[in-house]
Protein backbone atom coordinates (compact mmCIF):
# COMPACT_ATOMS: atom_id res chain seq x y z
CA UNK A 1 0.00 0.00 0.00
CA UNK A 2 1.33 3.41 -1.18
CA UNK A 3 1.69 5.71 1.78
CA UNK A 4 3.75 9.46 2.44
CA UNK A 5 5.38 8.77 5.53
CA UNK A 6 4.57 7.57 9.12
CA UNK A 7 4.20 9.92 12.00
CA UNK A 8 6.74 10.21 14.19
CA UNK A 9 6.53 7.80 17.34
CA UNK A 10 5.42 8.97 21.03
CA UNK A 11 7.85 7.04 22.38
CA UNK A 12 11.24 9.22 22.99
CA UNK A 13 13.45 5.88 23.07
CA UNK A 14 12.70 5.57 19.63
CA UNK A 15 15.15 6.72 16.91
CA UNK A 16 14.46 9.15 14.13
CA UNK A 17 14.13 7.41 11.16
CA UNK A 18 16.67 6.13 8.63
CA UNK A 19 14.61 7.22 5.65
CA UNK A 20 11.28 8.35 4.47
CA UNK A 21 8.36 5.62 4.27
CA UNK A 22 6.94 5.40 0.82
CA UNK A 23 5.78 1.81 2.42
CA UNK A 24 2.89 0.36 4.50
CA UNK A 25 1.10 -3.21 5.04
CA UNK A 26 -1.57 -4.05 7.34
CA UNK A 27 -0.71 -6.71 9.52
CA UNK A 28 -3.67 -9.26 10.26
CA UNK A 29 -2.33 -11.14 13.77
CA UNK A 30 -2.64 -15.03 13.91
CA UNK A 31 -4.30 -17.31 16.49
CA UNK A 32 -0.54 -19.10 16.56
CA UNK A 33 1.73 -15.30 17.20
CA UNK A 34 -0.17 -14.49 20.40
CA UNK A 35 0.69 -16.09 23.90
CA UNK A 36 -1.87 -16.91 26.45
CA UNK A 37 -1.35 -13.42 28.14
CA UNK A 38 -2.56 -12.25 24.34
CA UNK A 39 1.05 -10.98 23.56
CA UNK A 40 2.22 -11.68 20.32
CA UNK A 41 6.08 -13.19 20.29
CA UNK A 42 8.79 -11.00 19.05
CA UNK A 43 9.11 -14.40 16.37
CA UNK A 44 5.85 -13.04 14.95
CA UNK A 45 6.85 -9.69 14.71
CA UNK A 46 9.87 -10.71 12.33
CA UNK A 47 7.68 -12.91 10.59
CA UNK A 48 5.26 -9.53 9.76
CA UNK A 49 8.56 -7.67 8.51
CA UNK A 50 9.06 -10.90 6.27
CA UNK A 51 5.48 -10.02 4.75
CA UNK A 52 6.06 -6.94 4.28
CA UNK A 53 9.35 -6.66 2.89
CA UNK A 54 7.87 -9.31 0.22
CA UNK A 55 5.19 -6.51 -0.52
CA UNK A 56 7.50 -3.77 -1.00
CA UNK A 57 9.86 -5.48 -3.43
CA UNK A 58 6.65 -6.78 -5.34
CA UNK A 59 5.56 -2.68 -5.26
CA UNK A 60 8.63 -1.59 -6.66
CA UNK A 61 9.42 -3.97 -9.44
CA UNK A 62 6.32 -6.75 -9.37
CA UNK A 63 8.50 -10.10 -9.68
CA UNK A 64 11.72 -8.67 -11.34
CA UNK A 65 14.67 -10.00 -8.68
CA UNK A 66 12.64 -13.57 -8.19
CA UNK A 67 11.55 -14.26 -12.04
CA UNK A 68 15.26 -13.69 -13.01
CA UNK A 69 18.89 -15.35 -12.33
CA UNK A 70 19.28 -12.65 -9.39
CA UNK A 71 18.06 -12.96 -6.11
CA UNK A 72 18.34 -10.77 -3.00
CA UNK A 73 19.20 -13.25 0.34
CA UNK A 74 18.50 -12.20 4.25
CA UNK A 75 22.38 -11.50 5.49
CA UNK A 76 22.14 -9.56 8.97
CA UNK A 77 19.06 -8.77 10.96
CA UNK A 78 19.10 -6.26 14.06
CA UNK A 79 15.75 -6.13 16.02
CA UNK A 80 14.80 -3.66 18.60
CA UNK A 81 11.49 -4.14 20.90
CA UNK A 82 10.24 -0.90 22.10
CA UNK A 83 6.77 -2.06 23.40
CA UNK A 84 4.60 -4.92 23.43
CA UNK A 85 1.94 -5.67 21.36
CA UNK A 86 -1.72 -7.26 21.92
CA UNK A 87 -3.32 -9.36 19.72
CA UNK A 88 -6.29 -6.44 19.76
CA UNK A 89 -4.12 -4.24 17.98
CA UNK A 90 -3.85 -2.29 14.48
CA UNK A 91 -0.65 -3.36 13.33
CA UNK A 92 1.34 -1.79 10.13
CA UNK A 93 4.83 -2.59 8.82
CA UNK A 94 6.42 0.16 7.12
CA UNK A 95 9.39 -0.26 4.51
CA UNK A 96 12.54 1.73 3.53
CA UNK A 97 15.55 1.44 1.83
CA UNK A 98 18.39 3.24 3.40
CA UNK A 99 21.10 2.65 1.41
CA UNK A 100 22.59 0.73 -1.46
CA UNK A 101 25.76 -1.45 -1.95
CA UNK A 102 27.15 -2.59 -4.89
CA UNK A 103 25.84 -5.87 -3.78
CA UNK A 104 23.73 -4.98 -1.01
CA UNK A 105 20.20 -3.15 -0.37
CA UNK A 106 19.56 -2.05 3.33
CA UNK A 107 16.23 -1.95 4.90
CA UNK A 108 14.43 -0.06 7.72
CA UNK A 109 11.12 -1.55 9.06
CA UNK A 110 9.03 -0.17 11.49
CA UNK A 111 6.33 -1.87 13.66
CA UNK A 112 3.95 0.48 14.67
CA UNK A 113 0.27 0.70 16.20
CA UNK A 114 -1.64 2.26 13.24
CA UNK A 115 -4.19 4.14 15.60
CA UNK A 116 -1.38 6.04 18.27
CA UNK A 117 1.50 5.81 16.11
CA UNK A 118 3.32 3.93 18.90
CA UNK A 119 6.39 2.23 17.62
CA UNK A 120 6.64 -1.24 18.88
CA UNK A 121 9.99 -2.53 17.16
CA UNK A 122 12.60 -1.59 14.64
CA UNK A 123 14.34 -3.75 12.00
CA UNK A 124 16.92 -3.23 10.35
CA UNK A 125 17.85 -6.25 7.60
CA UNK A 126 20.95 -6.35 5.30
CA UNK A 127 20.25 -8.53 2.09
CA UNK A 128 22.69 -9.49 -0.44
CA UNK A 129 22.43 -9.98 -4.39
CA UNK A 130 23.53 -13.68 -5.79
CA UNK A 131 23.00 -15.59 -8.61
CA UNK A 132 20.92 -18.57 -8.50
CA UNK A 133 22.88 -20.43 -11.08
CA UNK A 134 25.95 -19.99 -9.60
CA UNK A 135 25.36 -19.31 -5.74
CA UNK A 136 27.94 -16.15 -5.84
CA UNK A 137 27.09 -12.57 -4.97
CA UNK A 138 26.58 -10.74 -7.86
CA UNK A 139 25.99 -6.55 -8.75
CA UNK A 140 22.50 -5.16 -7.61
CA UNK A 141 20.47 -4.68 -11.26
CA UNK A 142 20.96 -0.74 -12.17
CA UNK A 143 17.16 -1.48 -13.65
CA UNK A 144 16.18 -2.70 -10.32
CA UNK A 145 18.49 0.54 -8.83
CA UNK A 146 16.36 2.68 -11.00
CA UNK A 147 12.92 1.08 -9.82
CA UNK A 148 13.57 1.44 -6.08
CA UNK A 149 14.58 4.75 -6.16
CA UNK A 150 11.59 6.34 -7.77
CA UNK A 151 9.86 4.38 -5.36
CA UNK A 152 11.92 6.43 -2.64
CA UNK A 153 11.43 9.07 -4.05
CA UNK A 154 15.48 10.16 -4.09
CA UNK A 155 18.82 8.69 -4.75
CA UNK A 156 19.72 6.06 -2.70
CA UNK A 157 23.44 6.04 -1.21
CA UNK A 158 25.93 3.44 -2.24
CA UNK A 159 27.90 2.68 0.21
CA UNK A 160 30.97 0.05 -0.87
Amino acid sequence: MRKSNYLKSTNPRVPEAAAPFHHSLDIQVRFTDVDMLGHINNNAILSYMDLAKLDYFQEINGDFLQSRDQALAVVNINADFYSQSFINEPLQVWTAVTSLGPKSVVLEQRVINSDTSETKAIGRFVMACFRRSTAKSDLLDPDWVSAAEAFEERTLSRKS
